[in-house]
């Protein structure tokens, strides 16, 4: 049975007929929901073991600020930590951005690919852990984007030797969004020490209310 949704323009609501009663949409971009018939069918051939099993809150936190505080059109995109990719597929959606999309685990790609293909984008793979991009590697992106990457103690340095190589090979950006852990507050703090940080509270209002930190990230 099909799903509508309610969207408000100008005070008349305008009625958005959804692909599937487990698809939802937010921030312009379709999503599944973990129990869709296709996500089922993936996870019996594919088992994704770092935390790449669903599309986390902080994705949200990153496309609402991404909104605000925009990418240039086709831009060249790295997210990092991507998952399912759902910031990865808004920016190849939104600003018709050059994306691809690291994760240490190939068993996330498969549930990306489709997502991808339901919303009609592109989006580049790279299997590796971040702190083994080269400076080459890394000198060919103009943004580096990342959704609740820094949920353990060990991802912290690297992280932030990450954001350090990235702008030496002349990345311009790095924005990441958290639900607020401690990890994410102190890889903060590390970063301050050598780059223009800005570091606040934000919500996401789609799919619904969800509050957490952004910090943005630009060489000093």
């Amino acid at each position: 049975m099909p799903l509508f949704a309610a969207e408000c323009r100008s005070f008349m609501p305008k009625l958005e007929r959804l692909p599937d009663p487990n698809v939802y949409k937010a921030y312009g971009i379709y999503l599944m929901e973990t129990r869709h018939r296709l996500i089922r069918r993936l996870r019996k051939a594919y088992q994704p073991s770092v935390h790449g099993h669903k599309t986390w809150n902080a994705s949200f936190l990153l496309m609402d600020y991404l909104i605000h505080e925009p990418l240039p059109r086709k831009c060249r995109v790295l997210e990092v930590g991507c998952g399912w990719g759902p910031g990865s597929i808004f920016c190849a959606s939104r600003f018709k951005a050059e994306v691809t999309a690291l994760d240490i685990d190939k068993e996330v790609f498969p549930f990306l690919d489709v997502l991808a293909a339901l919303n009609g984008v592109e989006v580049a793979h790279l299997t590796s852990r971040f702190e083994r991009l080269s400076t080459e590697q890394l000198g060919r992106f103009d943004v580096i984007i990342g959704s609740d990457i820094c949920f353990w103690e060990s991802l912290v340095k690297p992280l932030n030797r990450l954001v350090t190589r990235a702008f030496d090979a002349g990345v311009t950006r790095v924005v990441l969004t958290d639900p607020g852990r401690p990890t994410f507050y102190e890889f903060c703090d590390l970063a301050r020490k050598r780059h223009a940080v800005e570091l606040q509270e934000w919500y996401a209002t789609e799919p619904e209310y969800f509050a957490g930190e952004v910090v943005d990230i630009r060489p000093a």
